[in-house]
């Protein structure tokens, strides 16, 4: 379990070095993780070639227990929300219309690509007409 914690952190580490070397305008976790998510890519397409499996279940097993225990990750963010109650008020309503907005938004884009995949789909899912006769 060990190594597989190593690994996660390494590849958060790694994506921090890159994002403050290179001032990349996204957090350095971000990159991490789709770093991680190169690797564990990788390692399956060794593993589908028949080489050995690197890591075994080991980094799964420790992704299940971070998320089984993800509120406690959120008590950090909670405690400095609270020391900083003056940047709170003083920003409070824009903070408000903003997650409002990109929540909606985000929910309307999420709706529409959907509704497109979906008649994308049921298009190609449907008999061809007049392909077979009676």
């Amino acid at each position: 379990m060990l190594p597989a914690v190593a690994v996660i952190l390494f590849c958060q580490l790694a994506g921090e070095a890159v994002v403050r070397a290179a001032g990349l305008p996204l957090p350095g976790p971000v990159l991490g993780m789709a770093l991680l998510f190169l690797l564990l890519v990788a390692r399956d397409q060794l593993a589908a070639r028949g080489a050995r499996r690197l890591g075994g279940n080991a980094i799964e097993n420790v992704g299940r227990v971070l998320l089984a225990n993800l509120s406690l990750l959120f008590v950090p963010a909670g405690v400095g929300v609270v020391q900083r109650l003056d940047v709170l008020a003083r920003y409070g309503l824009p903070l408000i219309v903003a997650l409002v907005v990109s929540t909606v938004a985000a929910l309307l884009v999420a709706v529409g690509v959907f509704r497109l995949l979906a008649r994308r789909f049921s298009e190609r899912m449907e008999p061809e007409a007049g392909g077979e006769g009676l």
